[in-house]
């Protein structure tokens, strides 16, 4: 099981890079394939002027939820040595991670609403192990802020967003390719989990 779950989970990180780095390409298009394959901010922020809510919010609600649960049990079946992963595929920690780290040793449960889409956050909450039963009603909760801010901030910047992709539009397959060239690059600087 915690082999299956691991697989899983560098599954998800897969289609998710693939997701984000074709969303600009996509997004407009087909829009439901992007969130799917990736619901970051990014994606769901610059789909809202193509889709229909209710294909957002369920799309979104379920790829953020079904990443969060799979981290969370990466953490806590993993512990030290998935952090260890995060640490190496970021290089030397930012400030960010630092800060993360200590929100959640604060205040677990506020950086799980704060922050749904962490992966940092979901696998730090699995290794100081969170009960699931707390665990999954406030990564809900999150996600349901989430998607409302960035619908509504989407429908506030509706003609920026399409005025950007339309700009775009001649060049985006060269973005596309310029975002799988940078990801393939971080990939060869980072190691993978170990399932021992």
């Amino acid at each position: 099981m915690r082999k299956a779950v691991l697989t899983f989970t560098t599954m998800l990180f897969v289609i998710g890079t693939i997701g984000s780095n074709i969303g600009p390409a996509l997004v407009d298009n087909h829009p439901s394939l992007v969130l799917a394959l990736s619901s970051r901010n990014r994606n769901l922020f610059g789909s809202v002027p193509y889709i229909d809510v209710i294909p957002y919010a369920a799309i979104g609600f379920v790829r953020i939820l079904v990443a969060g649960v799979a981290l969370y049990f990466v953490g806590r079946w993993y512990g030290q040595k998935a952090l260890g992963w995060v640490e190496g595929n970021l290089g030397e920690l930012p400030a960010i991670y630092r800060w993360t780290e200590k929100a959640v040793d604060k205040g677990g449960s506020i950086a799980l609403v704060l922050m749904p889409g962490s992966n940092v956050v979901c696998l730090l909450l699995g290794h100081r192990q969170m009960s699931i039963k707390r665990f999954i009603p406030l990564l809900s909760i999150g996600i349901v802020i989430k998607l409302v801010v960035l619908r509504l901030g989407g429908d506030q910047f509706e003609d920026q967003i399409r005025s950007f992709l339309k700009g775009i539009e001649q060049y985006q397959w060269y973005v596309v390719a310029a975002l799988f060239g940078l990801s393939f690059f971080q990939s060869m600087r980072k190691g993978r989990p170990s399932s021992d």
